[in-house]
Formats: C-alpha cells, sequence, structure tokens
C-alpha cells in the first residue's frame, strides 16, 4: 500500500498536486494567476478577498478616500515578518515602489497603475496618492502583495528563489523550491491569522492531467486542482473520492491581432499575403458566427463551462445585459468571408496555451475544426505557458487564444488591461494583444476609472462593453467551472471563484 500523503503524527502535512505554480517567488514578478496562489502562502496582500472576490480586512483593516486622489488605508498591529520584524507602513509603501522595478514577464504594475506616490502618515497609516480619482484602488490592491521594505531594491530572483529574500507576512514560511516541481513550506506559528493545522504544505506541481489525477489515487497528494472534466463523472462514481465543482472568473478568449503587418502572415491558394484579414470585421465576424459554443461547453468541458458573450461574468461591475448569448450561423458566416474576398478561406496558425486552464489544448484544437467548415486552415498550436506567454507579450502572434480572469470583480481591471488602447502613461491597454484601439471606448473607460458615483461608473462601464464586444477585437469563448478531487471525507474546502487552492483555507476533518 502506498503511504498516505497525509501524515498521521509528528504534526500534519497537507500534499496538493497542482497543474501549474509559481514562475519565481518573487511576488512581484508575475499576474499569472498560478504565480499569486502560491505566493499566497509566503506573502500576504494588502486587501484581503472572500471566495466571491467580495473586498474584507487582510493587512490593512479599513480604507476610505481622504480626497479624490487620496486613499487611506489603516493597517493591522502586531503583524510579524517571517524573521520576526513588525510590519509597519513603511512596507507598504515599500512594496508600492519596489514593483515599477521589477522586470517580470506579466507586470504587476496592472494593480499600482493609479497609483503615483505612498506616505506614512504613522506606523500603521499609508495614504496612497493617485493620478486621479481611483474608486477601484481597494479592488486593485487585493493583489498587492507585501514585502519587507528591509530587503532593500537589490534582491532579485535569485535571492528570493534561495529563501533569502522570501520573507513574507503569510501563514507559512518558505523552506525550498524546485522550479516545476516541489514548493515546500512550513508553518509559521506568527501569523496575525491564527495558527493552521498544517506543519508542513508541498505544493507540487504536476502539469499533466493523468499524472495528477493517478498522483491523487495513489495517495502521493491529497488534493488536485483542475480535474479534467473527462475525469469528473468517474471521480464521483469512485467511493473513496470527493469531488467539488465551483464556479470561475475566468473566460477563455480569442484574441485577432488588428496591427497593419501580422507577425506571421497568413496564407491564400497556399501563398503569404501582406494584407492583415482581421482587420476587416466581416472576418471576425464570420469566424464569431463559425463557432458553437454550446457545442464547445458540452463536448469540449463535459458540460462544465457556460457560453460566454463577453468578457466578465455576467453579474459583475460593468458587464452589460444588452450582450445576447452568442449562437453560430455557418450561412451568414460564409456570405461575410467570401463578402471580405476570402471565398475559400485562408491559412492560419492558432496559437494557445496548453496549461494554464483545464481543457485549453482541447479547445484550441476544437475551434480550429469548427472553423474548418468555413473553409479556414486553422493550424492549432498548444504552448506551455512559459513558452506561450513571453512570446504572447511581444507580439508574435497573428491570432492567439487565452484565458483571463477578472480577479478584482469590476470591469476597469478587464477592458482597462485588454481593450483600451495601449497607453503606459496613463496605465491602459497592457494585456492589449489584439492592438485594438477605439477612442470611444478609451473615453468610456477613463471616464468610469474616474467616477465615484456607482451608478454612473458601472453605466459607463456597460457601455465600453457594449461597444468593444460588437466591435470584435477578441470572442469571449467560453467560462469553464473549477474541478477539484480528494480523498472522501478527509478536508473541509470552499472552492473560489478565482480558482486558488489556499492550504491556509483547508482543514482537516475529524476522524
Amino acid at each position: 500500500m502506498p503511504r498516505p500523503a497525509l501524515a498521521q503524527a509528528g504534526g500534519r502535512t497537507l500534499t496538493v498536486g497542482v497543474r501549474t505554480g509559481p514562475e519565481s517567488i518573487d511576488p512581484h514578478w508575475s499576474t499569472l494567476g498560478g504565480h499569486i496562489e502560491a505566493l499566497r502562502h509566503i506573502f500576504d496582500s494588502l486587501v484581503g478577498q472572500d471566495e466571491n472576490l467580495g473586498l474584507q480586512p487582510g493587512l490593512a483593516l479599513s480604507w476610505k478616500a481622504v480626497d479624490d486622489t487620496t486613499w487611506e488605508f489603516k493597517l493591522r498591529d502586531g503583524v510579524k515578518f517571517h524573521d520576526g520584524s513588525d510590519f509597519t507602513a513603511e512596507d507598504v509603501k515599500f512594496s508600492l515602489e519596489r514593483i515599477p522595478q521589477v522586470t517580470g514577464p506579466m507586470s504587476m504594475t496592472l494593480y499600482t497603475k493609479r497609483a503615483t506616490g505612498a506616505e506614512v502618515v504613522d506606523r500603521l497609516t499609508v495614504r496612497v496618492r493617485t493620478n486621479g480619482p481611483a474608486p477601484s484602488l481597494p479592488n486593485d490592491f487585493s493583489r498587492l502583495m507585501i514585502v519587507s521594505h528591509r530587503i532593500g531594491m537589490g534582491p532579485r530572483n535569485e535571492q528570493f528563489n534561495s529563501g533569502e529574500a522570501a520573507i513574507g507576512t503569510g501563514p507559512f514560511r518558505f523552506v525550498k523550491w524546485e522550479p516545476r516541481g516541489d514548493l515546500v513550506l512550513e508553518r509559521f506559528d506568527g501569523w496575525w491569522g491564527g495558527q493552521q493545522p498544517w506543519a508542513r504544505v508541498i505544493r507540487r506541481e504536476i502539469p499533466n492531467d493523468a499524472a495528477r489525477i493517478a498522483a491523487l489515487k495513489s495517495g502521493q497528494v491529497d488534493i488536485v486542482n483542475y480535474v479534467p472534466a473527462t475525469d469528473v463523472a468517474a471521480l464521483q462514481r469512485d467511493s473513496t473520492m470527493e469531488v467539488l465543482v465551483g464556479d470561475s472568473v475566468y473566460v477563455f478568449n480569442v484574441y485577432f491581432n488588428l496591427a497593419e503587418k501580422l507577425p506571421k502572415p497568413v496564407k491564400v491558394d497556399g501563398r503569404e499575403i501582406e494584407k492583415n484579414p482581421f482587420l476587416d470585421p466581416r472576418v471576425r465576424e464570420a469566424m464569431d458566427l463559425a463557432i458553437d459554443r454550446r457545442a464547445l461547453a458540452r463536448v469540449v468541458f463535459e458540460g462544465l463551462a457556460k457560453p460566454m458573450s463577453q468578457l466578465m461574468p455576467d453579474n459583475f461591475f460593468g458587464s452589460s445585459a444588452n450582450l445576447p448569448e452568442r449562437r453560430p450561423d455557418l450561412a451568414r458566416a460564409r456570405a461575410l468571408l467570401a463578402e471580405a474576398g476570402y471565398p475559400k478561406g485562408f491559412e492560419v496558425e492558432f496559437f494557445s496555451t496548453s496549461n494554464r486552464l483545464p481543457g485549453d489544448s482541447a479547445l484550441c484544437e476544437a475551434l480550429a475544426q469548427q472553423w474548418s467548415r468555413l473553409g479556414l486552415k486553422v493550424i492549432p498550436n498548444a504552448l506551455t505557458g512559459t513558452v506561450f506567454f513571453p512570446a504572447s507579450t511581444r507580439g508574435d502572434y497573428s491570432l492567439q487564444m487565452s484565458g483571463w480572469g477578472t480577479l478584482t470583480g469590476e470591469a476597469a481591471y478587464t477592458y482597462g488591461a485588454l481593450v483600451h488602447t495601449k497607453d503606459a502613461a496613463k496605465g491602459f491597454g497592457g494585456f492589449n494583444r489584439a492592438n485594438y484601439s477605439n477612442p470611444e471606448v478609451d473615453r468610456l473607460l477613463e471616464q468610469g476609472s474616474a467616477e465615484l458615483d456607482d451608478a454612473k461608473r458601472r453605466a459607463l462601464f456597460e457601455r465600453a462593453t457594449e461597444i468593444s464586444m460588437k466591435d470584435r477585437p477578441m470572442l469571449p469563448i467560453v467560462m469553464p467551472q473549477t474541478v477539484w478531487a480528494m480523498g472522501k471525507g478527509k478536508f473541509a474546502f470552499t472552492t473560489r471563484v478565482d480558482q486558488e487552492t489556499l492550504a491556509h483555507r483547508i482543514t482537516p476533518k475529524a476522524g
């Protein structure tokens, strides 16, 4: 019999099998969900979130707008870093100043772009100045991970990955990390949130879905995340297993590259052409109308996904009720493609992640098959995140797909990053992979981001949502649910819409 991962003596160990792990141990290195999820065990965020992304106290107990361009955060007293030093306002100020200096693959300035400076009022009070009214700043700061100012600006990945600079206030201390392997943590008894039942936590990165499920069944791990849809029914029938299904905020989106010149030209009749067909809205609409989202949700995700017509869940702040479900219409799609000058279609490479979210590579292939009904030859290429994301950031793809989660619960975050014109000075468009630009959408997003009246802000975001989704610079496809599996009756665990699997939110059941 295999030795169970949950130790029965000498302190409990929790071993979690995860699909993806951190990119480094520097919490400011990457915005990727798997990266932040892992490092939440070591570092705390300034503002907390419940399982539905509602804001709650974190290292900050309260916050308020002092004036139109200043937020004040009152900090939790008695918080200790893992080295025994006190957490103070200096650490918040330092963390805000450090983030722009970290040259990671996906900048955390996404969450700090509105901040222009921080002032230490006293040991437990910090004021953050903004570049105009910033009503969503507390939402953004739910992703602001705090590091100790005592480490200074010098440490880089090497110092964090070795543990030298990996000093947080979180529930667990860093022990060691093997990239693409195990992240080993030990309980920090001085955590402000209370002592945890797990003396040791191992987060084991197992990107292969079948191998992760096998590790669970053999007792090598206690819990696994991202159970593939094809395994859910079998696990539910297994009397030794417990399956939890939760809603998600992640949406798979297809991005058209709307640059004048494509990085990878399309081919017509086997020959490369200079023209970018995606600049023609008829081509984008045709490819949209060729997609059967219900079929994708049913076949690729075994029914554990929802067809999407916008970039966020319907109930999020700024979503529109005026965007109906998108249904396939092949006759109309073929006519539009012919009108655009491509009656026989064209050939294009299509790139996606292969290990970011469950079903990503299968969805990539399924979309290519659906587009083939238009006469398009779409060549699917599913790549690991370490290859895909840097290339995506460089603008290497003509057609791509990846998942995006609205992790702050409102439109300023998602639409400001994905559809606003790229504008580093204003802090917008940092993830606009489509190279989309619409001045009216920009105006609405900028006004909404600075509007303090909730009703007015919501209306501005809803209009920006409607215009951009009708322009189709990107196509929302489906929003998959998230599935976890574990030994039956062993753990109490509440699913989270951000898909995070946090050891300090898992407790052993008695018996």
